[in-house]
């Protein structure tokens, strides 16, 4: 899949014949063939001509608008799948309390166990880090879910379990850019600002997966519903937070990717400024097509594909009742 990132502020997407092309002030930043697109993804301001999204429309490449600090806005998406039957069945689900009770507690221990082993493998790398007891804690929040009956119950353990976690990973950080406490809006620190960067845009992804397939991204099980809120697509993301955008914050990091002279502060908030947002997309690319060996299919997949196998599995767990098991870290 190639994704069309778009960051250049007063640009404008045009449509000229079966080509894509950026122009800025009547002089041409980018042409691309439309079949070397399969998605765009806009940052601020940056205007997009009818006969563009036309054309997107028509060869069914989704747009995603977000805000120049990443927040997403908006999708131009083409139309979704007509897989009624699917929908019917998600809505039912999310009525039957057992059932969510039990996939939501299925979600959580597959987000906890690969917390575990991020911490474990990162572990056997730095000997000198000791996590033994942000290991042996997650493992009581293993045991203790087992006896929750509730999901208000079980979010207040995912919290604590994650709480244990963020404090850990804080440790991992070798360079001068430093992490103590996981925030979201405005992100206040650089870590917390890539952190939320990346978990925005695995989200939208998971987003278009689960549209394109027929779910109704909104209706979760896990994550209670809420206007405007993706729930269901933040319940699919969770199994993949750590070993995607954790490890990438980690290596952007501590390999100097970026460091602090790449970040801003505007409203309150730390974010990355354009010319550092090229490199996070670069390596956030990099990471999202690490290959490695599917356990069920026993082929080579990347994260992007593994994002649709997910959520294909999850719709068998809903029509079939089939079990659904969470992706384990690489």
């Amino acid at each position: 899949m190639s994704i069309l990132y778009l960051l250049e502020q007063g640009a404008k997407l045009e449509k000229e014949s079966k080509r894509i092309v950026v122009k800025k002030e009547d002089k041409i930043l980018l042409e691309v063939p439309e079949f070397k697109i399969d998605r765009v993804m806009i940052f601020g301001n940056i205007q997009i001509t009818t006969q563009a999204m036309k054309f997107l429309l028509e060869q069914g490449i989704e747009t995603s608008f977000f805000t120049i600090y990443g927040k997403l806005i908006g999708k131009l998406t083409p139309i979704q799948s007509k897989n009624v039957l699917l929908r019917i069945a998600q809505f039912e689900k999310s009525k039957d309390p057992e059932f969510r009770l039990a996939i939501s507690k299925t979600i959580v221990e597959g987000k906890i166990k690969n917390a575990r082993a991020f911490l474990q493998r990162f572990s056997r790398n730095h000997p000198e880090v000791d996590f033994s007891q942000s290991i042996k804690d997650l493992d009581s929040c293993l045991e203790e879910l087992l006896r929750k009956t509730g999901i208000g119950r079980l979010v207040g353990l995912e919290g604590r379990a994650s709480a244990i976690y963020f404090e850990a990973f804080g440790k991992m950080f070798r360079k001068e850019l430093k992490f103590e406490e996981r925030f979201r809006r405005p992100p206040p620190d650089p870590v917390n600002s890539l952190l939320g960067l990346g978990y925005t845009l695995i989200t939208n992804e998971m987003f278009s997966v689960l549209a394109s397939i027929g779910f109704d991204p909104y209706i979760g099980f896990l994550h209670h519903i809420e206007y405007g809120r993706p729930s269901l697509a933040l319940d699919l993301i969770e199994e993949f937070r750590h070993s995607i955008i954790d490890r990438l914050t980690l290596e952007l990091v501590n390999k100097n990717i970026l460091t602090k002279d790449d970040f801003e502060e505007h409203q309150q908030g730390v974010y990355l400024k354009d010319e550092a947002k090229k490199k996070f997309f670069q390596q956030y690319e990099r990471r999202i097509l690490t290959s490695f060996t599917d356990w069920e299919e026993n082929s080579e997949v990347n994260y992007r594909r593994m994002f649709y196998l997910q959520a294909q599995r999850f719709a068998k767990t809903i029509q079939e009742g089939a079990p659904y098991i969470p992706f384990s870290i690489r």
